[in-house]
């Protein structure tokens, strides 16, 4: 119902820290009507061009100035992922992606009230670098 949130459009991009690209970026929206805390996220992959991203190497945050390893999120409370705010998504990666276009295929997945599994949203897009 939800996946057209699940990975922002032209949110993807490669990022920088003290001049060297240290990964790349990208953005969604909860796949469920109200907000979450953090430790609600029960899982992100990332796979750019049909290769998966180590889990270890996403970090999330809600306002780019805190992240949190998706093992670090799972005790994360006081942090609230809300409804229509984006959820910055991390792969650290050396270089980024290199310039050009690529596959990027986004699974995001959060445990919420009243719903006894996880409500799992994926979407796919062509993305030039």
């Amino acid at each position: 119902m939800f996946d057209n949130n699940v990975f922002k459009k032209d949110s993807c991009k490669n990022i920088e820290e003290n001049g060297e690209v240290i990964g790349y970026e990208l953005q969604t929206l909860i796949t469920y009507y109200r907000g979450v805390p953090l430790s609600m996220v029960e899982f992100i992959k990332v796979a750019v061009d049909g290769e998966e991203a180590p889990a270890e190497k996403i970090q999330i945050s809600i306002d780019q100035e805190d992240w949190f390893t998706l093992a670090e999120a799972a005790t994360v409370t006081t942090y609230k992922w809300e409804y229509g705010e984006p959820l910055y998504i991390r792969v650290l990666q050396a270089g980024g992606l290199a310039k050009g276009e690529h596959q990027i295929k986004l699974t995001v997945a959060t445990r919420t009230a009243y719903i006894p599994v996880p409500l799992v949203g994926v979407k796919e897009r062509a993305v030039a670098v």
